[in-house]
């Protein structure tokens, strides 16, 4: 009789047990169920439909805690094997009810006070109070929503059931992204408002890069100006460009590192600081070069290329181009209408074949720069589309931003946007693709390319990854002559007008070896540097017309064994055409 008491007792507990995992496994499917509704609503600035969304969340994440907290189901937390997985469970209830009661109610209450509109700069400025008063909420968010993902990341998936494991994978992976894009808010609310000038007009010196003869981190410097931020108020000064910099005597001093690397043309010329793909190096290397210049501190850096131009454009709408010296420059070959359709061919390709003084070129780069700037400025467009124009931009390593205020550097370090290729926004297995320039030429408008990584197999207990670099000169087979001696570089620096060289430089994650290189599938001699502790392979390549070729670098005693990461030079090309997915060898 006792026996059957036992045996009843433990199938009503297992009965109530299986209820409670129903309850919990249905209440946080539909809590996710609404999180698409929510991105919805949030991205059409419907703060009555988001709320309603996050209100759903709350309800039903919090039910599905209530039922991971129920006295039986903390009991079962204590049984041995089993246990485990009932305590999986209630964390990953308790962490999705965190989110949804720390982290979305703030961040709603915050997106409902600022005006987006107004966070763009316009005519009368920025709302910066806004944004300040906003931080708190968005700061307290992420530091919720980062707990989570941490106490979740203390959990060992291995030791659970598969019913378990899986979805508990699932949300490390949704923590992980929101976490990310969390701090980035909260550090973007905490320095934002400073940087746009609200505790006095900002100075910062703005870099059009040229992706036409490609540098590291993009291109070649052509276009320079000021760009003044006070208090939202948005306005570009002092047009020059690289080559009116001049030659820099005595050099400016860079990191011996990377003048090994690169050359001491690093501090020698405005156009060349960027042969680094190290954005801080460049930058505050150019701050100094135009200080000597100019006379001017500027508070920082900030550079981009034609097609972030683009993207704005496709905001803003097209700019016209209505200056007397520009109408002449641009004569009957040039639109005096830029678009975002339009703007990258006429400031990489046609403007070359149109205009033959390198200072008029200039001039009409600026002068693009000066009118997409100006609408910015005005107000064109609607909010929504230029943050996403910038944020696309950024994301694409297209965006660069450097702080010459510490504290502020400090907190940019952390993200992409800063261009590092050290320091705490570097990924452990990040591998660095860059291009050099080594025409004197404008010819990478015609270079095609893809970067892939393959996973080789281990060895002696070590990751192998190699880095495959394809190389496309499409430039027409007559371009010696069809082309302009401006873009072919005629010859002048040794390499035959249509051809292109090209310096490629690969990074390996630090503490690893690069240990080999290829040419066409053969072993080839190369130049194995160091910087910051990192592998880097050089390797010079020349394309004539038509041809392809093939560079890998092998690099080896690879001690992380996190997923590999790349990074590469931001071309003409679309970032998604250049990288190709990670390849994974077959191994024994």
């Amino acid at each position: 009789m006792a026996m059957l008491a036992v045996l009843a007792v433990l199938t009503l507990g297992t009965l109530w047990l299986g209820a409670r995992a129903l309850t919990i496994k249905t209440e946080l499917t539909a809590a996710e169920a609404l999180v698409g509704p929510l991105k919805e609503s949030l991205s059409k600035n419907d703060v009555a439909g988001a709320a309603d969304a996050v209100h759903d969340i709350r309800t039903r994440t919090q039910a599905a805690k209530e039922a991971a907290n129920d006295p039986l189901w903390s009991l079962a937390v204590s049984l041995p094997w089993a246990g485990r997985n009932f305590s999986a469970i209630a964390e990953i209830s308790r962490s999705a009810d965190d989110v949804a009661d720390l982290g979305l109610a703030p961040l709603l209450g915050a997106f409902g006070s600022l005006d987006w509109n107004a966070l763009v700069p316009g005519k009368t400025g920025t709302d910066l109070a806004a944004l300040e008063a906003a931080a708190p909420s968005v700061s307290s968010a992420a530091y919720a929503v980062r707990a989570s993902s941490e106490r979740l990341s203390q959990i060992d998936a291995k030791q659970l059931l598969p019913e378990v494991a899986e979805p508990l994978t699932r949300a490390r992976l949704q923590l992980t992204e929101v976490t990310g894009t969390l701090d980035g808010a909260a550090s973007a609310a905490q320095v934002l408002p400073a940087m746009l000038g609200s505790e006095g007009p900002r100075n910062y010196l703005l870099i059009i890069q040229n992706n036409a003869e490609s540098r590291s981190s993009g291109g070649i410097p052509g276009a320079l100006a000021i760009l003044t931020l006070d208090e939202g108020k948005l306005s570009l000064s002092g047009q020059s460009s690289a080559s009116s910099i001049g030659v820099m005597n005595p050099v400016v001093p860079t990191d011996p590192q990377q003048v090994q690397i690169f050359s001491g043309r690093l501090g020698k010329f405005m156009q060349d600081v960027n042969l680094t793909p190290d954005f801080p190096t460049a930058a505050s290397t150019a701050q100094k070069m135009w200080e000597r210049k100019t006379g001017q501190r500027v508070d920082g850096v900030i550079s981009v290329d034609p097609i972030v131009l683009g993207y704005v454009l496709q905001s803003t709408g097209p700019v016209s181009l209505n200056q007397p010296d520009i109408l002449s420059i641009a004569g009957s070959s040039l639109p005096l209408e830029l678009t975002g359709a339009n703007v990258v061919q006429t400031l990489l390709s046609d403007v070359y074949a149109a205009v033959d003084e390198p200072e008029l070129q200039d001039s009409y780069f600026a002068s693009v720069a000066q009118e997409v700037f100006s609408a910015i400025s005005l107000g064109k467009g609607d909010s929504t589309g230029l943050l996403a124009a910038i944020s696309r931009g950024a994301e694409e390593n297209r965006v660069l931003v450097w702080s010459a205020l510490q504290e502020e550097q400090a907190v940019i370090a952390r993200y992409a946007v800063s261009g590092s290729v050290t320091g705490p926004s570097i990924s452990p297995a990040q591998f660095g693709v860059y291009f050099n320039d080594g025409t004197g030429a404008k010819m990478d408008y015609y270079v095609k390319r893809t970067v892939q990584l393959i996973k080789e197999c281990p060895m002696d207990g070590y990751e192998q990854t190699t880095v495959r670099v394809t190389s496309t000169n499409s430039a027409p087979t007559d371009a010696a002559t069809s082309l302009p001696p401006y873009v072919t570089g005629d010859g002048i620096f040794g390499v035959p007008p249509g051809s292109v060289q090209t310096n490629i430089v690969a990074y390996g994650p630090v503490q690893a070896n690069v240990e080999m290189a290829k040419l066409n599938g053969q072993k080839t001699e190369f130049a194995p540097h160091l910087h910051s502790s990192r592998p880097v392979g050089v390797l010079a390549i020349r394309l004539a017309p038509g041809e392809s070729k093939t560079v890998e670098f092998t690099f080896g005693k690879i001690v992380q064994h996190a997923e590999p990461e790349l990074v590469v030079t931001p071309t003409v090309q679309d970032v998604k055409d250049v990288t190709l997915p990670t390849e994974i060898a077959t191994c024994l």
